[in-house]
């Protein structure tokens, strides 16, 4: 389906565009209220696990232990999950915010008030909810692979509560299904992250932004990240993700220090407290928001996004998570990444607001050359703004490679046959990789080059949808785990020393 779509844009892309906002448009106005609702159940989900008996259980039975360092287990999945998404729209999306608040905001644009929404926005889009749609089905497939020996595949966890009808063609169709969601989301990522190295190569050397610039950029970072892919979770992902946290700390504090540091830290403080008296309402829509238009622009599209990265990401994240405890896994795949997103916006989009109230340049930049040119005007603003581009450059590039590398694992597993637990996984095909690092880049430098950011929306909420649904199967899973099938997850047997890692 996926290679007829991209064969569809390549013949006729006006039909192709038609029909693909007419799928979006569709989706937004039928299912928007269901992403707000199901994305908001998450969060009460994980809350409520966490403070069952279910959060005590150790993930491969009372003896396993673990493979991962804290250290390696909060780095790689730091990684895999945020992407590129916080580099390109730490600056950029307050901008949009500040400048055009939604009526029911009841705030005028470039006000104090605007700030606080704006920030607060980004703590709603970025920390708490995002990754609880990542910690439900990555739980789910855990707790399922290695507490109760169901395959590796997205419907190993479904037969927890379908039996029989998540397996066979079924369970080759939720695979499928899952893959489509993840191959969409991985390409609006993609598409956001060569929009963010294309504008710094232009904001850094002059580079103009072209098409053949984005074909040549989104081609590098597919073949970086299938060869990290190739090479093993020891040796690719885990060196990468290492490096790729530690520049990640390193910018936060150099923004935050060579920054107005004390106004950055007060509308953090601030926009943390609308952000949580709002929390549910914000979260379920309701009042005037449920009507506006804006909810759909942002909310919606980024749990959209979310959703179609975490089906496949699930089970890369449960794989990992083996000799950890259920709350341990909650506080690492969900408290300790999105207190990094807490900081990194409040970071980033203070000193964009900040640096913007002095003079407009930053919304000058985004109404002039796009989204992908605000964090560059940020830096302009800075000292030492060629050394930070040229950091900054390299992290964006470095950080989907690191991402897609740990995607391209669990794409592999899914497409591989027969693979148990406890049994050492096979070693994934190399063209299975690189079919689908190849078609990933295909779909995002075929929207980017054409659509640009409407086209990543597009592409976002058509693979959060079929994401929407299997959140939900993942959802009731856990409840029947802990309500039907919690004395057999603790009486799990250790898998077998190795059994997750390929390539080792």
């Amino acid at each position: 389906m996926l290679t007829g779509a991209l064969a569809f844009s390549l013949v006729d892309f006006d039909g192709f565009y038609a029909t693909v906002k007419r799928a979006n448009d569709w989706i937004l106005s039928s299912f928007d209220w269901l992403f707000s609702y199901a994305s908001f159940a998450a969060v009460c989900l994980v809350a409520w696990v966490a403070l069952s008996p279910l959060g005590g259980v150790r993930i491969g039975g009372p003896e396993a232990k673990p493979l991962l360092s804290r250290w390696n287990w909060f780095s790689i999945t730091l990684c895999t999950t945020i992407a590129i998404g916080i580099l390109f729209w730490g600056a950029a999306e307050p901008m949009f915010h500040v400048s055009a608040p939604p009526d029911y905001a009841g705030v005028e644009p470039h006000t104090d008030g605007a700030a606080q929404f704006a920030l607060s926005s980004m703590f709603m889009h970025w920390t708490i909810t995002p990754y609880a749609i990542y910690t439900v089905p990555a739980l789910a497939f855990a707790l399922a692979h290695y507490n109760l020996k169901r395959p590796y595949s997205l419907s190993g966890p479904l037969s927890v509560v379908f039996g029989k009808v998540a397996t066979g063609r079924a369970g080759a169709l939720i695979d499928a299904v899952g893959l489509y969601a993840l191959v969409a989301g991985v390409a609006a990522s993609l598409g956001a992250g060569v929009m963010t190295l294309s504008g710094g190569l232009e904001a850094s050397l002059g580079v103009y932004d072209s098409v053949w610039l984005r074909f040549a950029i989104t081609a590098a970072i597919v073949l970086v990240f299938v060869a990290s892919s190739v090479s093993g979770v020891q040796r690719g992902i885990k060196y990468l993700s290492d490096i790729n946290t530690k520049f990640f700390f390193v910018l936060v504090i150099f923004v935050l220090l060579a920054g107005p540091t004390l106004q950055i830290l007060m509308l953090g403080a601030e926009s943390a407290v609308e952000y949580i008296t709002k929390f549910i309402p914000r979260s379920l829509a309701l009042g005037e928001r449920a009507s506006d238009p804006w909810m759909r622009d942002w909310t919606v599209f980024y749990y959209a996004n979310w959703l179609a990265w975490a089906p496949v990401t699930a089970l890369f994240l449960g794989r990992i998570s083996v000799g950890y405890t259920v709350r341990e896994f909650i506080l690492f795949n969900l408290v300790a990444p999105a207190g990094f997103g807490a900081v990194w916006m409040t970071v980033f989009g203070g000193a964009a607001i900040n640096a913007d109230a002095t003079g407009g340049a930053l919304s000058a930049a985004l109404d002039a050359r796009g989204p992908e040119s605000v964090i560059y005007a940020l830096f302009n603003a800075l000292p030492f703004s060629q050394i930070v581009i040229a950091i900054f450059i390299f992290l964006t590039f470095i950080s989907f490679a690191t991402a897609m590398d740990s995607n391209t694992h669990s794409i592999a597993g899914v497409c591989l046959k027969n693979v148990k637990p406890g049994e050492r996984r096979q070693k994934a095909e190399r063209w299975i990789k690189i079919f689908w690092g190849a078609l990933v880049g295909a779909v995002a430098f075929t929207m980017t080059s054409t659509t640009g950011i409407d086209g990543v929306k597009m592409l976002s909420n058509l693979g959060g949808l079929p994401g929407l649904f299997i959140l939900i199967c993942m959802g009731a899973v856990i409840i029947a785990m802990r309500v039907s099938w919690l004395a057999e997850i603790r009486a799990a047997a250790q898998p077998a020393p190795g059994a997750f890692v390929s390539g080792k």
